[in-house]
Protein backbone atom coordinates (compact mmCIF):
# COMPACT_ATOMS: atom_id res chain seq x y z
CA UNK A 1 0.00 0.00 0.00
CA UNK A 2 1.14 3.51 -0.79
CA UNK A 3 -0.12 6.84 0.60
CA UNK A 4 -0.39 9.88 -1.65
CA UNK A 5 -1.38 13.44 -0.76
CA UNK A 6 -3.68 15.07 -3.34
CA UNK A 7 -4.05 18.85 -3.21
CA UNK A 8 -7.63 20.06 -3.72
CA UNK A 9 -7.86 23.00 -6.11
CA UNK A 10 -10.37 25.49 -4.72
CA UNK A 11 -11.62 28.24 -7.03
CA UNK A 12 -11.23 31.75 -5.63
CA UNK A 13 -14.08 32.70 -3.32
CA UNK A 14 -15.36 29.12 -3.08
CA UNK A 15 -15.73 26.57 -0.29
CA UNK A 16 -15.66 22.81 -0.65
CA UNK A 17 -17.34 19.92 1.06
CA UNK A 18 -15.56 16.60 0.63
CA UNK A 19 -17.21 13.34 1.56
CA UNK A 20 -17.98 9.73 0.85
CA UNK A 21 -21.28 8.42 -0.39
CA UNK A 22 -22.51 5.05 -1.58
CA UNK A 23 -24.88 5.27 -4.51
CA UNK A 24 -25.16 6.67 -8.04
CA UNK A 25 -28.10 8.94 -7.16
CA UNK A 26 -25.88 10.98 -4.81
CA UNK A 27 -25.34 13.74 -7.38
CA UNK A 28 -29.07 14.20 -7.96
CA UNK A 29 -29.95 14.21 -4.26
CA UNK A 30 -27.14 16.64 -3.41
CA UNK A 31 -28.27 18.86 -6.31
CA UNK A 32 -31.79 18.98 -4.86
CA UNK A 33 -30.43 19.80 -1.40
CA UNK A 34 -28.32 22.67 -2.73
CA UNK A 35 -30.99 24.29 -4.90
CA UNK A 36 -33.54 24.13 -2.10
CA UNK A 37 -31.24 25.31 0.74
CA UNK A 38 -29.79 28.65 -0.37
CA UNK A 39 -31.44 30.63 -3.17
CA UNK A 40 -28.75 31.99 -5.49
CA UNK A 41 -26.03 29.59 -4.38
CA UNK A 42 -23.72 28.46 -7.17
CA UNK A 43 -22.24 24.98 -7.05
CA UNK A 44 -20.75 22.00 -8.81
CA UNK A 45 -20.77 18.40 -7.62
CA UNK A 46 -18.73 15.40 -8.77
CA UNK A 47 -19.03 11.82 -7.49
CA UNK A 48 -16.67 8.90 -8.19
CA UNK A 49 -18.80 5.87 -8.95
CA UNK A 50 -17.00 2.72 -7.76
CA UNK A 51 -18.78 -0.12 -9.56
CA UNK A 52 -20.27 -0.79 -12.97
CA UNK A 53 -18.89 1.73 -15.45
CA UNK A 54 -16.94 3.55 -12.63
CA UNK A 55 -17.63 7.01 -14.04
CA UNK A 56 -17.33 10.41 -12.42
CA UNK A 57 -20.93 11.60 -12.21
CA UNK A 58 -21.46 15.36 -12.05
CA UNK A 59 -24.11 18.07 -11.82
CA UNK A 60 -24.30 21.71 -10.86
CA UNK A 61 -25.80 25.05 -11.68
CA UNK A 62 -22.44 26.68 -12.50
CA UNK A 63 -20.35 25.07 -15.24
CA UNK A 64 -17.02 26.42 -13.94
CA UNK A 65 -17.67 24.99 -10.48
CA UNK A 66 -18.89 21.69 -11.96
CA UNK A 67 -15.68 21.39 -13.98
CA UNK A 68 -13.58 22.22 -10.90
CA UNK A 69 -15.41 19.51 -8.94
CA UNK A 70 -14.73 17.02 -11.75
CA UNK A 71 -11.02 17.90 -11.86
CA UNK A 72 -10.70 17.42 -8.09
CA UNK A 73 -12.61 14.13 -8.23
CA UNK A 74 -10.28 12.94 -11.01
CA UNK A 75 -7.22 13.89 -8.96
CA UNK A 76 -8.43 11.98 -5.87
CA UNK A 77 -9.94 9.14 -7.95
CA UNK A 78 -11.21 7.20 -4.93
CA UNK A 79 -14.36 5.12 -4.93
CA UNK A 80 -17.53 6.82 -3.69
CA UNK A 81 -15.67 10.09 -3.04
CA UNK A 82 -17.59 13.30 -3.73
CA UNK A 83 -16.60 16.92 -4.17
CA UNK A 84 -19.08 19.75 -3.73
CA UNK A 85 -17.78 23.23 -4.60
CA UNK A 86 -19.91 26.12 -3.40
CA UNK A 87 -20.08 29.89 -4.01
CA UNK A 88 -22.60 32.51 -2.84
CA UNK A 89 -23.22 30.37 0.26
CA UNK A 90 -21.17 28.76 3.00
CA UNK A 91 -20.95 25.13 4.10
CA UNK A 92 -22.71 26.08 7.35
CA UNK A 93 -25.78 26.89 5.21
CA UNK A 94 -26.02 23.38 3.72
CA UNK A 95 -23.89 21.02 5.79
CA UNK A 96 -26.63 19.56 7.99
CA UNK A 97 -28.80 18.89 4.95
CA UNK A 98 -25.86 17.26 3.14
CA UNK A 99 -25.17 15.07 6.19
CA UNK A 100 -28.84 14.01 6.21
CA UNK A 101 -28.71 12.86 2.58
CA UNK A 102 -29.39 9.10 2.75
CA UNK A 103 -26.41 8.25 0.53
CA UNK A 104 -23.82 10.32 2.44
CA UNK A 105 -21.66 8.14 4.71
CA UNK A 106 -18.90 10.56 5.77
CA UNK A 107 -17.98 14.21 5.56
CA UNK A 108 -14.21 14.63 5.49
CA UNK A 109 -14.21 18.43 5.62
CA UNK A 110 -16.04 21.61 4.72
CA UNK A 111 -13.58 24.42 4.16
CA UNK A 112 -12.08 27.19 2.08
CA UNK A 113 -8.62 26.45 3.54
CA UNK A 114 -5.85 24.71 1.63
CA UNK A 115 -6.77 21.00 1.66
CA UNK A 116 -4.81 17.83 1.00
CA UNK A 117 -6.63 14.52 0.74
CA UNK A 118 -4.56 11.57 1.93
CA UNK A 119 -5.23 8.70 -0.47
CA UNK A 120 -4.23 5.07 0.05
CA UNK A 121 -3.43 3.22 -3.17
CA UNK A 122 -3.81 -0.57 -3.20
CA UNK A 123 -4.02 -3.21 -5.92
CA UNK A 124 -7.82 -2.88 -5.83
CA UNK A 125 -7.99 0.90 -6.08
CA UNK A 126 -7.83 4.11 -4.09
CA UNK A 127 -9.43 5.16 -0.81
CA UNK A 128 -9.49 8.34 1.25
CA UNK A 129 -7.79 7.94 4.62
CA UNK A 130 -8.43 11.51 5.74
CA UNK A 131 -7.69 15.13 4.99
CA UNK A 132 -5.27 17.84 6.02
CA UNK A 133 -7.47 20.94 6.35
CA UNK A 134 -5.62 24.24 6.65
CA UNK A 135 -2.50 25.02 8.63
CA UNK A 136 -1.34 24.02 12.13
CA UNK A 137 -2.09 26.30 15.12
CA UNK A 138 0.33 29.15 15.78
CA UNK A 139 -0.72 29.67 19.40
CA UNK A 140 -3.68 30.03 21.75
CA UNK A 141 -6.12 32.91 21.38
CA UNK A 142 -5.77 35.89 23.70
CA UNK A 143 -8.55 38.10 25.05
CA UNK A 144 -7.94 40.36 22.05
CA UNK A 145 -8.32 37.38 19.68
CA UNK A 146 -11.59 36.38 21.40
CA UNK A 147 -12.95 39.89 20.89
CA UNK A 148 -11.89 39.83 17.22
CA UNK A 149 -13.60 36.42 16.71
CA UNK A 150 -16.83 37.67 18.28
CA UNK A 151 -16.73 40.88 16.22
CA UNK A 152 -16.16 38.91 13.01
CA UNK A 153 -19.12 36.58 13.64
CA UNK A 154 -21.38 39.57 14.20
CA UNK A 155 -19.99 41.40 11.17
CA UNK A 156 -20.90 38.49 8.85
CA UNK A 157 -24.32 38.05 10.49
CA UNK A 158 -23.90 34.73 12.31
CA UNK A 159 -24.40 36.25 15.76
CA UNK A 160 -26.49 39.15 17.02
Amino acid sequence: MEFQPVTIQIPEGANVILGQSHFIKTVEDLYEILVSSVPGAKFGIAFCESSGPCLIRSVGNDETLRQAAIQNAQAVAAGHFFVLILKEAYPINVLNAVKQCPEVCTIYCASANPIEVIVAVTQQGRGVMGVVDGLPPKGVETDRDVAARKDFLRKIGYKL
